[in-house]
């Protein structure tokens, strides 16, 4: 696509911006510009460019605000010792994009268009790409129905846009465990359903279970498959890993209500180079919990792109717990995480190709 570039006439001062890359949190800053590009069924995709970060306008009849047809991604980008911006894995975002665009009825935007509307923000606003330990820019790619239409269809005007907000370690000292609380009312998605999809009604399903969690003083939850009640599906926003004792690197297989993480086939691959044995199956609560009992399963992660890799320690339902919530994160847990890590900000060889050069 041609995308055109309109500069912002009030960026952030370079004092501002360093205020904020000292201690930027997580999504809650933005850099000074967006890109947006517009859809329409007679026209495909047009409009496309880097504009001025702001509000929308948006009509109050947009088909998003009423049905929910909106998916988005989530990526990093990270300054490289040689001054380079790379991005891990944007390909696979993009591929994931079009997967989630075809189960909601959106268009499909072309892979390589979507790298290049990631590419072009991040050249327009590299200074936002700090060079702090740890440090990245969390960019989010999304797209909505904003055709002005009540009725129930797919709608004939969609926006795809790419936001980007700085962001600092998601752990400060480390990795840190976190606490998992097991959910026996609700179920984040069905057979049928968009549990594979990246769409904001996923993770809006998730919000009472996760409050349910923090009630009871966990980070996370974790759902069970909607059909039995019986097998691991995944966390609020993050897939599971389980480590065996005999070597096994086991994590639940995708099943359509699963979604696949970048992070996640990124560890399948590690997991194999690193020489352990990598299943993915159909994985029962009640392996987890009698595992970590008896000391057959040693170590559990979750994995995403905002944490990465984060150890769990403890996993708790109502009656009884297992683990212990203030277990350091195991060897190998580590190990995945540290490589992966230093893969992505350029302190390790990437024999996979992973990183893509943005700026």
């Amino acid at each position: 696509m041609e995308i055109s570039y309109t500069p912002n006439p009030n960026p952030a001062t370079p004092e501002a911006r360093d205020a904020v890359l000292a201690a930027p949190g997580f999504g809650k800053h933005f850099t000074d510009h967006m890109f947006k590009a517009t859809w329409t069924a007679d026209a495909g995709w047009h409009d496309a460019g880097v504009i001025p970060y702001g509000p929308l306008q948006l009509d109050p009849a947009s088909a998003v605000l009423h049905y929910a047809q909106e998916i988005f991604e989530g990526l990093k980008a990270y300054k490289h010792a040689d001054g380079t911006i790379r991005a891990f894995r944007p390909e696979a975002n993009g591929e994931r994009l079009v997967r989630s665009a075809r189960r909601l009825a959106l268009p499909e935007l072309p892979v390589e268009d979507f790298v290049a509307a990631v590419e072009a923000l991040v050249k327009t606003d590299r200074a936002w790409v700090d060079d702090r330990p740890e440090a990245s820019l969390y960019l989010r790619p999304f797209m909505f129905a904003s055709e002005v239409f009540l009725g129930v269809r797919p709608a004939a005007e969609v926006t795809f846009m790419v936001i980007a907000s700085p962001a600092a370690a998601y752990f400060k000292g480390g990795a840190k465990p976190v606490s998992i609380w097991l959910s026996s009312e609700y179920t984040r998605a069905a057979p049928g359903g968009t549990g594979a999809a990246k769409c904001g009604g996923n993770y809006a399903a998730s919000l009472a279970a996760m409050t349910e969690a923090a009630e009871h003083g966990c980070e996370q939850v974790c759902f069970l498959d909607a059909a039995e009640s019986k097998y691991i599906e995944e966390l609020g926003g993050m897939n599971i890993f389980l480590v065996h004792r005999d070597g096994k690197l086991i994590t639940p297989e995708l099943n359509g209500s699963i979604l696949e993480g970048v992070t996640r086939s990124s560890i399948l691959t590690l997991g194999k180079e690193l020489g352990l044995d990598v299943e993915e199956r159909r994985v029962t609560i009640d392996e987890w919990r009698d595992g970590v009992a008896d000391g057959t399963i040693t170590e559990v992660f979750a994995c995403g792109t905002a944490a990465v890799v984060t150890p769990v320690g403890q996993l708790s339902w109502d009656g009884g717990s297992v683990g212990d919530s203030s277990a350091p994160a195991g060897e190998i847990t580590s190990r995945i995480r540290d490589t992966l890590v230093d893969i992505q900000f350029g302190r390790a060889a990437d024999p996979y190709g992973w990183m893509r050069t943005l700026a």
